[in-house]
């Protein structure tokens, strides 16, 4: 049976919460297999592996899922086993369109299922597809911005639903909203809001001033708790979680000092640090996901490959910092006393955790062929990128409840 790479990817709407995910999937050997090979058969098979083997809820919650959809379910070949309120059917660009794939499409509408067109190019020819379908989503990077505002006003004309995707910067994300878009797809947030100057904003100083102070390897117990109680917010988010249940120690925690004794350095300041950097309110709580499931990935990954695990989580978590503080990677790694081996892996992807979070990083928007992990089969691969999902959706949780952290 062919190994399943299984990823997903957020899709928000105008307030920048997540409102559903696309999943992106492929077998590992696809275009390796020798003789011919029925890619629609291969692909459906794939999804429905993934359906099956992962389990949706585990993949995208209680959010929608959207999926791409062969020709063969589309005109009726094949039974579609997805339950309609779970699920957005993804009719791609390089379909071919004719009279039975039309027909295809609106009984599949009437059915009751939400169709989207993907990398949509506009054209008389395809008015049918958009009458039948819910969403039009429209590349940002195949179209120039002339071009965009073309097809907007064309399909303004019909009730459908607009869908930005490959936004990549905050300008795409700026124009998209500028032109009425609803949904956002891509990674923009991901990227700093302004590189206009070298300066670090002063809201982000104070936080890497702490965070400076947290990764340095001699810090003592007495100026760390010190530090942190000066902030009666992160205090009291601290102890709270720290006393979490999950953790099932064998009295309350009521200072810094008694939860390095029952937890261990290490365990501290990995919760300061994540209560650190969600304290930015105006940062998508999306950003801190894919820092979180990130840093666990990486984690999983460095302890397959024989990297030190905790160091593999900070360069993991810290891959989202450019973002975080407004600023480029190397201004915001120069205000932290990391490791040189820390700062090539963020800046050049150098050295062995540097190709784990490229790998990571590659997986993260399906570029398959990107992952350079020889030694890492493609199953545990996609497990460590569930475990890394599981766990930023526990983690987001409590953090936002003032609740624990599991390890």
């Amino acid at each position: 049976m062919n190994k399943i790479y299984i990823g997903r990817q957020p899709i928000y709407n105008q307030n920048l919460d997540v409102c559903a995910y696309e999943l992106l999937y492929r077998p590992n050997n696809l275009r390796n297999e020798a003789g011919e090979l029925d890619h629609n058969h291969a692909t459906a098979q794939v999804l429905l592996n993934a359906f099956v083997g992962f389990g949706l809820d585990q993949l995208v919650g209680d959010k929608p899922a959207f999926v791409n959809l062969p020709r063969d379910f589309i005109v009726g070949n094949l039974p579609l086993p997805f339950p309609k309120e779970r699920v957005v059917l993804e009719i791609l660009e390089d379909v071919v369109v004719d009279a039975p794939l039309t027909r295809g499409v609106e009984r599949l509408r009437d059915q009751g299922y939400d169709i989207a067109l993907d990398d949509f190019i506009y054209h008389e020819t395809l008015q049918p597809l958009v009458k039948a379908s819910k969403i039009v989503k429209i590349d940002f990077q195949a179209l120039e911005r002339d071009q965009i505002r073309t097809h907007v006003t064309a399909l303004r004309r019909h009730p459908v639903a607009l869908l930005a995707e490959k936004v990549e910067t905050y300008q795409d994300f700026d124009f998209a909203r500028e032109q009425g878009f609803d949904y956002f797809q891509g990674y923009f947030f991901c990227r700093p809001k302004v590189l206009t100057s070298h300066s670090i904003p002063a809201n982000r100083l104070s936080l890497l001033q702490l965070m400076s102070l947290v990764q340095r390897p001699d810090v003592e117990v007495a100026i760390l708790s010190e530090a942190i109680g000066q902030d009666v917010a992160l205090s009291y988010k601290l102890i709270r979680g720290l006393n979490s249940a999950l953790y099932a120690l064998p009295k309350p925690i009521e200072s810094i000092r008694h939860a390095i004794v029952y937890l261990g350095l290490v365990q501290v300041k990995r919760w300061i640090t994540l209560i650190a950097l969600t304290s930015l309110s105006d940062k998508p709580t999306q950003l801190m996901v894919v820092g979180i499931t990130r840093a666990k990935m990486c984690e999983r990954l460095g302890e397959m490959l024989g990297e030190i695990k905790d160091v593999c989580f900070t360069v993991g978590l810290f891959s989202v910092l450019d973002a975080l503080m407004d600023t480029t990677m190397g201004t915001a790694l120069s205000q932290l006393p990391l490791s040189d081996g820390i700062k090539a892996a963020l800046l050049e992807r150098a050295g062995g955790m540097g190709r784990i979070l490229q790998a990571v990083m590659a997986y993260e928007a399906g570029a398959w062929d990107d992952i350079l992990l020889p030694a890492v089969r493609p199953d545990d691969l996609t497990q460590a990128y569930l475990d890394g999902v599981a766990w930023a959706d526990e983690v987001m949780g409590k953090l936002q409840q003032g609740a624990g952290m599991g390890a």
